[in-house]
């Protein structure tokens, strides 16, 4: 059978990658940098933008190779909501696959780079250890979001591994108390990939996988969903009581009103379906960008003043 190629314009290839969810990859590096800085550590501002852009390379690709395998294991057809670079016959599953083996390569090539560039500095091989586990739970999320463990691999590949890189490679050393903004940013990270599992259910089922949502069903899927999206912000306002944040942190308050209206979209999905949370993991995106851009410029002002 021949494949045919064709020509595609940028949109197309920006379509593919799925820009609106890079928050999920681009916050935890920012929110990273922006408290070593109020925590009055020396930053390489330069490698820690490095690490910002690989982490973006790094999603980039994971979005593609995500919609490959999806499509391969019937997991997306004609009928099921998200991406329809492949079941709207924008790409065909060669050109899918090429795109997201050249986008991973490049961005093992860069963390490589990143490693040796480090290495040199600072003489240590943690960023190798945490780039190799990331690249793993990279290369193995399909299998793992098919076996209900797709949830634990994003807290992991877009919390907990990203502030300790990004802390080793900034300073050269793995600062412990960064974890205490991952928590907050990674749960709402998660949220985005939870709203589209919850949203294709049925059509997961059909596939024959089994995703984490499936697993504690429709209601228990609600309950996680507002937990995952409101405990930052009762996270946030027990670590400025505490006096581990800053007062500035507050500022992420206000963004509990598009929270909110999140909220009261899910509840619908018991009663009303799929369809009324069909946009919820772009809108959770959406909601991550808000927190953890507030979340940043408050550190950096806590810095600052």
């Amino acid at each position: 059978m021949v494949i045919i190629m064709r020509k595609h314009n940028l949109r197309e290839w920006m379509i593919a990658i799925r820009p609106w969810s890079f928050p999920a990859s681009a916050i935890p590096v920012i929110v990273t940098l922006a408290m070593l800085f109020y925590l009055g550590r020396e930053i390489d501002w330069a490698i820690g933008v490095w690490a910002l852009l690989n982490m973006v390379l790094f999603q980039a690709a994971g979005n593609v190779w995500s919609d490959y395998f999806d499509f391969k294991h019937g997991v997306d057809s004609h009928d099921t909501y998200g991406s329809k670079t492949l079941t709207g016959g924008v790409f065909n599953s060669a050109e899918l696959f090429r795109f997201g083996l050249i986008l991973l390569i490049c961005a093992i090539l860069s963390g490589l780079a990143i490693f040796a560039v480090t290495y040199l500095s600072y003489g240590g091989m943690p960023i190798l250890i945490i780039g190799a586990i990331g690249t793993f739970l990279a290369l193995f999320y399909p299998f793992l979001k098919y076996n209900a463990f797709g949830d634990l691999d994003i807290f992991l590949c877009y919390a907990v591994l990203p502030t300790l890189g990004t802390s080793y490679v900034a300073t050269g050393a793995i600062v412990i108390d960064v974890l205490w903004v991952a928590l907050p940013v990674g749960l709402i990270t998660v949220a985005i990939l939870h709203a589209n599992n919850s949203r294709d259910t049925e059509t997961d089922r059909r596939a024959h996988i089994c995703t984490f949502a499936m697993v504690i069903g429709k209601k228990s899927s609600i309950y996680l969903y507002c937990a995952e999206i409101m405990f930052p912000f009762g996270w946030v306002v027990g670590c400025v009581a505490s006096g581990f944040f800053p007062i500035w942190t507050l500022i992420v308050l206000p963004v509990a009103v598009p929270a909110f209206q999140n909220l009261k979209r899910v509840s619908r999905f018991f009663n009303e379906g799929a369809a009324v949370i069909s946009d919820l993991d772009i809108r959770t995106a959406k909601l991550q960008l808000m927190f953890g851009l507030l979340f940043s410029i408050s550190f950096f002002l806590s810095g600052l003043l």
